[in-house]
């Protein structure tokens, strides 16, 4: 059988709400106990939004999963006929699971079951985190407003007048909206900051 060292992903449980104060403890624990050749980065997997409210941008961050965090950890890879496996430091193991606020590591019975390294790419991408890979963090915006809703509209030659949302293009950051003119509905296509919710 053979063994060699390796840094792998983890996600500990923690009680719903208590991720940042987790982790934070988490890094005065392993700096005090001198684990940090052992337990290298903590995350809280967390989202940035754009929400659009009365026609300004704000930017929120939400938390991917609540009630959990990644812990980045040194491990011993065992290779041999049953398969690959993965075996956590036990101290860094014993440290992490009796930090206040967390109730376990995921995994199959008390056995820590590692990230695929395609999954630590995909949540990093997701979070705008580097992982030695270029990727490109893409941020989500949340609009006050839906198609069928009535915006004013903040910018260009038709500012304070009001229509209705017909589409909302997230691609290329765009909405029509639908204003009466002569009589008729015309649509005018504007920025999402370029309207608000009437």
């Amino acid at each position: 059988m053979e063994k060699q060292l390796e840094k792998r992903w983890y996600i500990i449980h923690t009680y719903s709400g208590y991720e940042k104060k987790v982790k934070a403890d988490l890094e005065k624990r392993i700096e005090s106990l001198n684990l940090e050749d052992r337990v290298f980065r903590i995350v809280v997997p967390e989202e940035e939004s754009i929400e659009m409210r009365r026609g300004k941008k704000k930017t929120v961050s939400r938390k991917l999963f609540p009630g959990y965090v990644m812990v980045e950890m040194l491990v011993e890879k065992e290779e041999s006929n049953e398969g690959i496996g993965f075996r956590v430091d036990s101290e860094a193991w014993y440290v992490i699971r009796n930090t206040n606020g967390v109730t376990g590591f995921v995994g199959v019975g008390s056995e820590p079951t590692p990230l695929e390294d395609s999954e630590v790419r995909s949540l990093f991408r997701k979070i705008g985190l580097e992982t030695g890979e270029e990727g490109e963090k893409e941020l989500k915006i949340e609009l006050d407003f839906k198609e069928g809703d009535l915006v004013e509209l903040l910018e260009g030659g038709f500012a304070g007048n009001t229509g209705k949302v017909s589409e909302i293009d997230h691609e290329h950051k765009k909405v029509k909206v639908m204003l009466e003119m002569f009589g008729r509905m015309t649509p005018v296509e504007v920025s999402f900051d370029g309207v608000k919710k009437a």
